[in-house]
């Protein structure tokens, strides 16, 4: 199951960030999460990024920990997924706002 396109979530239960914060978490041993699809993720990710597609999610989200960066292209996709999880308990999600496209673009690497 899909998580639904158009989710409500409480706006404390998950960070919108931009890719330094990303990064920062990141270096303290944030999971990192791209819901983009295989093809996407093959053309470049964040680093050390797993690849679970966003419609994947509902079935697999045990797989996700609290405390998890999502990133997709633009913030869009991932950010769709953070509201469901939150929905779903939960906690310490962060949505890389910016996406792949934004951290490309401030000049850090990708895979």
């Amino acid at each position: 199951m899909t998580p639904p396109s158009r989710v409500s979530a409480p706006r404390d239960t998950y960070d919108d960030i931009d890719a330094y914060e990303a990064l920062r978490r990141i270096e303290d041993g944030a999971t990192v999460i791209d819901v983009r699809e295989p093809s996407e993720y093959a053309q470049g990710h964040v680093p050390g990024a797993l690849l679970l597609p966003l419609g994947e999610v509902s079935a697999r989200a045990e797989e996700i920990p609290d405390g998890a960066v999502l990133v997709c292209a633009t913030g869009n996709r991932s950010g769709r997924a953070c509201a469901w999880l939150a929905q779903q308990g939960k906690t310490g999600l962060a949505n890389l706002a910016e996406g792949t496209q934004g951290w490309i673009q401030h000049g850090l690497s990708v895979e």
